[in-house]
């Protein structure tokens, strides 16, 4: 064993050195509210853990499942999960951002990012089978209202969409669907890694 190691053993038994795993250098965890739940959000504190289920896997069949652009559309910002942890504790956390597993319902069941709502791809996106009626109340919850000249994004949400990871369609079909209906490129982000990502930094789920 090195010398640093050690040292480094010998501060912690002094209470010199946490032994806490954190998101940032000074954020260690956050509450957020789920649902009627409140949520502590905190990494995983083993730090021999290893990653297990679906989000193990190294090799996916392409077609379907095929690496995606780091930028999901032209305008549309992509970001990683500091910047999704800055989101939520802002934006999400004082009721002016949505944050939306764009997963279908099977996959969201399985478990989620805490603060997420479920919104299927297949209800934003016409060509993945979206209805008229499916674009109405999606917008409805989006703060999306209609008046004389159609649709007002005046107050529409400023949203974080997501879905399995690098290699998953789900969430750049939604916004290439919100996109397509004149919702402002400004007010969509894009968190690309999903929940591979969240899962490989052992970040907290929670099962809907």
């Amino acid at each position: 064993m090195s010398k640093i190691m050690l040292l480094i053993m010998l501060l912690m038994v002094q209470g010199m050195v946490s032994a806490e795993i954190n998101i940032t250098r000074s954020l260690y965890s956050f509450e957020l509210d789920h649902g009627e739940e409140t949520v502590e959000i905190k990494r995983e504190q083993n730090p021999d853990a290893v990653i297990t289920g679906p989000f193990a896997k190294i090799s996916r069949p392409c077609p379907p499942l095929c690496v995606q652009p780091f930028q999901a559309v032209a305008g549309v910002e992509t970001i990683g999960i500091r910047e999704l942890v800055d989101f939520m504790q802002t934006e999400l956390a004082v009721g002016e951002g949505l944050l939306i597993d764009a997963r279908t319902p099977d996959w969201h069941a399985k478990g989620t990012i805490p603060g997420s709502i479920n919104l299927p791809y297949t209800v934003m996106n016409r060509n993945a089978g979206a209805t008229e009626i499916d674009i109405a109340e999606t917008f409805e919850l989006l703060g999306v209202v209609e008046d004389d000249d159609g649709w007002s994004f005046a107050e529409a949400a400023q949203l974080v969409l997501w879905c399995n990871g690098n290699w998953c369609g789900q969430s750049p079909a939604a916004i290439r669907g919100l996109l397509a209906e004149g919702y402002p490129t400004d007010k969509i982000q894009y968190f690309r890694g999903g929940m591979e990502d969240w899962v490989q930094y052992g970040m907290t789920v929670v099962t809907p």
